[in-house]
């Protein structure tokens, strides 16, 4: 049974100019070249260079009376309504005729990983079958240089996909070959295999590497667990020879695939930073980084144009009304754009300089130990800003210092108390664990139990599993696994 029924509710919309200024806050200086860019290419009315004052006190009654602007218009909305050029207004245009030649550029790039095993399969003299078979297990090959799937299931693979039926045995004799291939370790099914074959490929006579093989084959879950006396006592060898063995293990390459060029998939990032930081003369001088960030200013022809059609309001024609509407769209657009890079600029810089304030004795000294413990409602205190705001401000955005160019979210960090009351950033109690464990004795590394007392002594009162947590947090591998043999 239907029934009508009035509900009040409370909801809060965002208005497009509202999305479009979040949109503009996210992105980093870098990608917003790139929109203003697209912006400029969709929207004529919107160019580049600054706003001149002729610009905005001009009005049409002025030109009438013969004061000529010192730029001449390119066309008018006359142009848009030539019968012969455009039969009816259009939105969007194609200046390409279907009897234009189109040819694409050709960019240079290196062979991916997969190409240049195939590369080396087309120098084997091998049946069709067999060279299906190889082909279709160098594409199961990951970029690191494995094939990790079971070979039961690459043969259901070929049985439902290419209709063709094997056996393991098959494609093990398939994949030796291709593990024959270079780089050396390639087509391996785990670490162990992988590096039994770079290890297989040096010399056996020389007495390390025949010995680095063994504890390879016979003994890897006791070298990956770093139980070192167990392989001496196991391989009846001295300290020094284990250690021999290891440094040529070391040397293999875990990742075979990665040691070929692949200029497809290498992606070469640049950093450019949104900000400017100097100290000159004592004093911290901030500036944005408007490098690839453009002046932008309304089109004076349109605005006129508008300005002169809107005059005669009462002779207009269906036509001449959806031209002015469609040129009226774009000038609110380029007007709304503009607003939204100004308030992004000025609510980038409000919330780094609320930052600048709070952690001065650091940017002035560049002392890590000088962070003070900061999180995004500090600033949004600061600044009056929502929290979300400063979120989305200190998100893929980077600060040029003179000690170096960081991120902003490098600045925010937690706090806790020391036994004297004083409050310290959990970055400076990291950069403590980080010291211990850099001047540690490697052949008996510190514990997290030993390194929770170094704290507790140094004043920082931490659990066990908080420095646990820091020490995974900093990638440190626990105490068993840092032993090394000196």
């Amino acid at each position: 049974m239907l029934k009508q029924r009035l509900q009040q509710k409370l909801l809060q919309k965002l208005s497009p100019q509202q999305i479009q200024m979040i949109k503009l806050l996210e992105i980093p200086t870098m990608q917003l070249e790139q929109r203003i860019k697209k912006e400029l290419e969709e929207n004529p009315v919107l160019e580049e260079g600054q706003q001149e004052e002729d610009d905005v006190q001009e009005t049409p009654e002025a030109s009438e009376n013969g004061e000529e602007n010192n730029e001449k218009d390119e066309f008018s909305l006359e142009d848009y309504l030539n019968e012969e050029d455009t039969p009816s207004y259009k939105l969007s245009t194609n200046n390409y005729s279907k009897d234009d030649k189109r040819e694409e550029i050709p960019f240079s790039a290196g062979s991916s990983f997969q190409e240049h095993l195939e590369s080396q399969l087309g120098l084997r003299i091998m049946p069709d079958r067999q060279r299906a078979l190889a082909e279709y297990l160098i594409g199961n090959i990951d970029e690191d240089g494995y094939l990790r799937r079971k070979l039961d299931a690459v043969v259901d693979d070929l049985a439902f996909s290419l209709n063709i039926e094997t056996t393991e045995e098959e494609l093990l004799e398939i994949l030796r070959i291709i593990q024959d291939f270079d780089p050396v370790g390639v087509g391996a099914r785990d670490l162990q295999e992988c590096l039994l074959l770079q290890i297989d490929s040096k010399d056996q006579n020389i007495p390390a590497i025949a010995m680095a093989r063994k504890i390879l084959k016979y003994h890897f879950d006791e070298f990956t667990r770093k139980h070192y006396d167990k392989i001496i006592s196991r391989l009846n060898i001295t300290e020094e020879e284990l250690k021999k063995s290891i440094d040529e293990i070391l040397k293999l390459n875990p990742k075979p695939g990665g040691s070929v060029n692949d200029a497809g998939n290498k992606l070469n990032e640049t950093i450019t930073p949104d900000f400017l930081l100097e100290y000159k003369d004592n004093e911290l001088q901030l500036s944005l980084n408007a490098r690839n960030v453009p002046d932008l200013r309304l089109s004076r022809t349109y605005s006129n144009m508008l300005e002169s059609y809107n005059a005669n309001k009462n002779n207009r024609t269906k036509q001449q009304k959806e031209v002015v509407s469609f040129v009226k769209q774009k000038l609110d657009s380029a007007k709304w754009f503009i607003d939204a890079i100004k308030q992004r600029q000025n609510t980038l810089m409000l919330t780094m300089e609320a930052i600048l304030e709070y952690q001065k004795d650091y940017f002035i000294e560049g002392d890590e130990t000088m962070l003070k413990p900061m999180i995004l409602k500090d600033i949004a205190d600061r600044t009056g800003l929502d929290i979300s705001t400063i979120s989305r401000v200190a998100n893929s955005k980077y600060i040029q210092t003179h000690f170096g160019i960081f991120p902003l979210k490098y600045f925010f960090s937690e706090g806790l108390q020391t036994d004297t009351g004083e409050e310290v950033s959990t970055r400076e109690i990291k950069m403590i664990l980080k010291e211990c464990i850099e001047n540690e004795d490697k052949k008996k590394p510190l514990t997290d139990d030993k390194l929770a007392a170094i704290l507790k002594d140094k004043g920082y009162h931490i659990a066990r599993r908080t420095v646990a947590k820091y020490r995974e947090q900093l990638n440190i591998p626990v105490a068993r696994l840092r032993k090394e043999l000196r």
